[in-house]
């Protein structure tokens, strides 16, 4: 008896090898040829993929954080709400995902660990992207791109250019908040300082949301994504914990201890700081 389901329909295309059909549109050829294990352990694929996975989502970030920044610096904050809920979504799935390489046991890492060679995490230049759109500027960092001088150019543009959080401070400037002059004008490159007066200016956000509702909202927005970022830090932190001890890391860190130390720092500091004042 056949099987209805398979009934042809005239009106689905069936012409599958045209470039705009799901395949060709997405380029399945080459993303899912882009596994290539070093080793012949069965757990090398998850390990790759993983990270693969990861690259691609943080893709999506440095392409919504930018455009958020844009958005911010002409003064249209409300666009940012649901950008940064994608965000906030967004960093949800990479913190879900260490659920999944954390079934790969020590014993399974270390049969193709050696195979790594000096591959790391660290030197994932749309991670460090990520973390300059964001505020967290080193620029030691670009050392680890000078192989790539289109990449380095470009993570030395971001490393000079306001941050998001850089660019809502000149906006709250803009906008008639007593902002000190040190923190709308700058060297970009150096990493944000805290600044008492810029408390200040959140409490009057915040002790009044019905009138500055908008800032209030990308506030929250903003001290949502900050919280995730270190959510994922200390999942982070713990997948590796779990998996490979306190061994140094193939990038030659510290492995865990290095990690840990991420974990002070602080994106947008007056927005935490804040909440001791209030009331």
């Amino acid at each position: 008896m056949p099987n209805p389901n398979l009934n042809p329909d005239p009106e689905i295309v069936t012409d599958l090898a045209a470039e705009t059909a799901y395949g060709g549109y997405l380029h399945l050829d080459r993303l899912l040829d882009a596994q290539h294990p070093r080793s012949t352990h069965h757990d090398e694929m998850l390990f790759i993929i993983q990270h693969q996975v990861a690259e691609l989502w943080m893709k999506l970030m440095v392409h919504e954080l930018g455009a958020a920044i844009e958005h911010v610096r002409a003064d249209r904050l409300e666009p940012c709400f649901k950008i940064l809920a994608r965000v906030k979504q967004v960093q949800r799935q990479l913190f879900e995902q260490w659920s999944v390489l954390e079934t790969l046991t020590p014993a399974e890492y270390v049969r193709f660990r050696d195979r790594l060679g000096p591959a790391s995490g660290l030197q994932s230049f749309q991670f460090r992207a990520v973390e300059f759109l964001l505020g967290n500027k080193d620029a030691y960092a670009l050392e680890l791109q000078r192989h790539d001088p289109a990449r380095h150019a470009w993570l030395q543009q971001l490393l000079h250019a306001p941050s998001l959080y850089d660019e809502f401070l000149r906006h709250l400037g803009r906008s008639g908040f007593a902002v000190p002059a040190e923190r709308i004008e700058r060297d970009w490159s150096q990493p944000y300082a805290r600044h008492p007066a810029v408390v200040e200016v959140f409490k009057t956000i915040y002790e009044d949301t019905e009138r500055h509702w908008a800032e209030y909202d990308m506030c929250e927005k903003l001290v949502d994504v900050e919280e995730n970022f270190q959510l994922w830090r200390f999942r982070h932190v713990k997948t590796v914990e779990r998996i490979i001890g306190f061994k140094r890391g193939t990038g030659g860190t510290a492995g865990v201890a290095f990690l840990r130390k991420t974990l002070e720092t602080r994106l947008f500091p007056e927005l935490i700081d804040v909440r001791t004042e209030i009331g």
